[in-house]
């Protein structure tokens, strides 16, 4: 009876404190491996700690601007040295949801690997269970706070915060952030791999100091070797620094959608191969987006030269983006821009619209879909998407026949079809 009354009481406190928390901004603490005096691994005309740096900023640049309902905190946000253990401090001391650090390997001698990696607090090789000890007393140590409460002896009567009942306490909980911190690392290997088309070195778990010495879900991510030549030129180059930031930001947003509820933030979906191609960025009258990202890169740049050449001059001055009216044939294709995904039903003067007017949402499981305009002529809907990609730039173009949501590839084949 008395060890049902500590379980009971262990999952009321744990669950008390995920509210507390769930009630808070998200903060997000991202870390940029390295800095100053320490280099990091060496290229052959760049170092790591410069390329953590781009990366970390390009990747909360992308979070600030699309997720109005996080804090983002950088460990550093120059070139300047900071310890392992003050990094973890920065996130524990800014009660961090989530911390994120960003590195780049490399191998030793005339070797040469490829492939993005993530890295979980596990047990290490030579120190066996000695992380998750020392994880387990941060754990203890940050989560402390609850013993302040005012009428702590009255609510938690009966309760030793010194007994072995509170380090099973503990014990879930870093359980549960270490749970979290796989599941987030296994969505960035999905994500990011999808997104920039590097090969996927797979998701792992070690015994690392700046995880361990952190209270909450962790993730270390290795970009790619910068030892090898041809990943060093990637992860100099823009197109590189653009999808590795659109890989880590879907991870992430995937990751926070799922365990803080009641949000409503821009994300590109990636749910399927299927989704990611049913992002048509040409008018029909060209030939059908190719599935390889340096070809549609290509026929984008065309199409957005013909698109700019196509719009009346009096439709690009107006300072309000305008949807298009009138009725659409649901027995035809309509075609819409999806621009954002919530758990709840927003007003429409929400600021998440970022002034767009006349937005509706279609129901997708517990998800609500937001999109902007309809309409059956599908160049009408990819100019549209070109006029908000400022304010939404991940939107994708989807289609519906008879209020059932379809394959827009086969919608735009049925709009050729029957122009």
């Amino acid at each position: 009876m008395r060890n049902k009354f500590f379980l009971s009481l262990i999952a009321m406190m744990v669950l008390a404190m995920t509210a507390v928390h769930a009630a808070s901004r998200f903060t997000l603490v991202i870390d940029a491996g390295h800095g100053g005096t320490d280099h990091g691994a060496p290229g052959a005309y760049s170092s790591e700690k410069d390329l953590t740096l781009k990366y970390a900023l390009a990747f909360g640049r992308m979070v600030e601007r699309n997720c109005s309902d996080v804090r983002v905190v950088y460990t550093r946000t120059t070139d300047i040295f900071i310890p392992l253990y003050q990094r973890a401090e920065i996130a524990n001391r800014n009660k961090a949801d989530l911390f994120i650090s960003i590195h780049i390997n490399a191998l030793d001698g005339i070797h040469t690997a490829h492939g993005f990696q993530s890295y979980t607090l596990g047990r290490g090789e030579r120190t066996g269970d000695k992380g998750i000890r020392e994880n387990l007393d941060v754990a203890k140590r940050e989560n402390s706070v609850i013993y302040l409460e005012k009428d702590y002896r009255t609510v938690y009567k009966g309760f030793d915060a010194n007994s072995a009942e509170s380090d099973i306490m503990f014990e879930f909980i870093a359980d549960k952030n270490r749970e979290r911190s796989v599941e987030l690392s296994r969505l960035m290997q999905r994500e990011v791999c999808r997104a920039t088309g590097r090969q996927d070195g797979g998701s792992h778990q070690n015994n690392l100091a700046v995880l361990r010495l952190t209270s909450m879900p962790a993730t270390l991510l290795e970009l790619g070797f910068i030892s090898t030549p041809d990943e060093e030129d990637f992860l100099n180059s823009d197109e590189a620094l653009n999808l590795y930031a659109k890989g880590i930001y879907n991870a992430f947003i995937t990751y926070k959608n799922k365990y803080e509820g009641n949000i409503s933030v821009p994300y590109r979906e990636n749910e399927t191969n299927q989704t990611r191609n049913a992002m048509p960025l040409t008018p029909v009258k060209l030939n059908n987006p190719s599935s390889n990202r340096r070809e549609m890169s290509a026929e984008q740049k065309a199409s957005d030269a013909n698109a700019e050449s196509e719009q009346p001059a009096k439709v690009l001055k107006k300072k309000t983006i305008v949807a298009p009216s009138g009725k659409v044939d649901e027995g035809k294709p309509v075609f819409k821009i999806q621009i954002f995904t919530s758990t709840s039903a927003l007003k429409t003067d929400d600021h998440h619209f970022k002034g767009l007017e006349n937005c509706s949402f279609y129901e997708d499981g517990a998800h609500k879909k937001y999109t902007f305009g309809a309409s059956n002529n599908y160049n009408e809907i990819y100019r549209l998407r070109k006029q908000i990609l400022d304010k939404f730039p991940e939107c994708f173009i989807i289609a519906f026949k008879n209020g059932k949501k379809m394959d827009v590839n086969e919608g735009i084949r049925e709009f050729k079809a029957n122009r």
